[in-house]
């Protein structure tokens, strides 16, 4: 697989582009029909605009699809306006085309009636399309956007940012369905997160990143700003040429290592950079 990656990513740029809207495409599918067959006929609200969707529906009966829709289309314009650069077309496609997919897919007779399988089933799915999403250097919008702006404004970390958010709105399908819904709708979120993570990079553990670069102090800079991760320079001589050329040392979650990926690109193309597991890493910003 990884192989097969490193071969198209050499292919001509607007093939890669074409690739990667397809792959949004198709991700935004997967989590549609995830949605719609095992999430809210369970009425599992597992957080994010779908989850908010679900309980809204709930309480008013207003239709999914068009609540998704109101919500991130003006989710989107308000990214543009507060963090302009992180938002691209890829991003209005995700946030459109997913709620397209649930309005078109709504009427599909769901697999199970059982809340488990469909905490579970629905999940992995999840997990599995934004993960594709990902891949592809797209988003689906929703309340990531949120979790980002309450990350620039607070400085709190976009994950801690959005177990807030997606807290919130699991709380809420307990008032509205029931406590056991909500510990349903937790499962959920669990495995959608660990799936995105094997969809992104495998079943490998934390990274630990080496990066050799003539813009070193800018790629700290980024690294320092954009993830919010520590770096260390390590002083380093050119073997070949005897100059100084000091090593970045980053270590980072699983779910953070394409971001990294994608920052050294911007800065450096020429940068030259090595990954490796980390099978444990003890200290701040990591857990045992």
């Amino acid at each position: 697989m990884a192989q097969l990656y490193r071969k198209i990513m050499t292919l001509n740029p607007r093939v890669i582009l074409s690739l990667e809207y397809i792959e949004i495409l198709i991700g935004a599918s997967i989590v549609a029909l995830a949605f719609n067959l095992f999430l809210f006929p369970n009425q599992i609200a597992a957080g994010g605009i779908s989850g908010v969707s679900t309980v809204l529906y709930g309480t008013f009966g207003w239709n999914p699809a068009y609540v998704q829709w109101a919500f991130n289309i003006p989710l989107f314009i308000l990214g543009i306006v507060i963090l302009g650069k992180d938002f691209s077309i890829k991003t209005l496609v995700g946030t459109s085309f997913l709620p397209f997919v649930v309005y078109l897919s709504q009427h599909i007779e769901p697999p199970t009636n059982e809340p488990l399988l469909g905490a579970l089933f629905g999940g992995i799915g999840v997990g599995l399309g934004l993960g594709i999403v990902f891949r592809g250097k797209g988003s689906t919008g929703g309340t990531a956007l949120i979790g980002q702006i309450i990350h620039k404004y607070t400085h709190l970390s976009q994950g801690i940012s959005m177990v807030l958010i997606d807290g919130t709105i699991v709380i809420m399908s307990a008032f509205v369905f029931s406590l056991e819904k909500a510990l349903y709708a937790l499962i959920s979120i669990y495995l959608t997160g660990k799936i995105i993570d094997v969809v992104q990079v495998g079943f490998s553990q934390t990274k630990m990143a080496f990066i050799i670069s003539d813009h070193e102090v800018n790629i700290q800079q980024a690294i320092l700003k954009e993830i919010d991760r520590g770096v260390t320079k390590i002083p380093g001589i050119g073997g070949y040429t005897n100059d100084d050329r000091p090593v970045l040392m980053c270590v980072l979650d699983q779910s953070e290592l394409t971001k990294l990926k994608q920052l050294v690109e911007r800065v450096d193309p020429k940068a030259f950079v090595i990954v490796s597991n980390s099978i444990e890493v003890l200290g701040e910003g990591f857990h045992a």
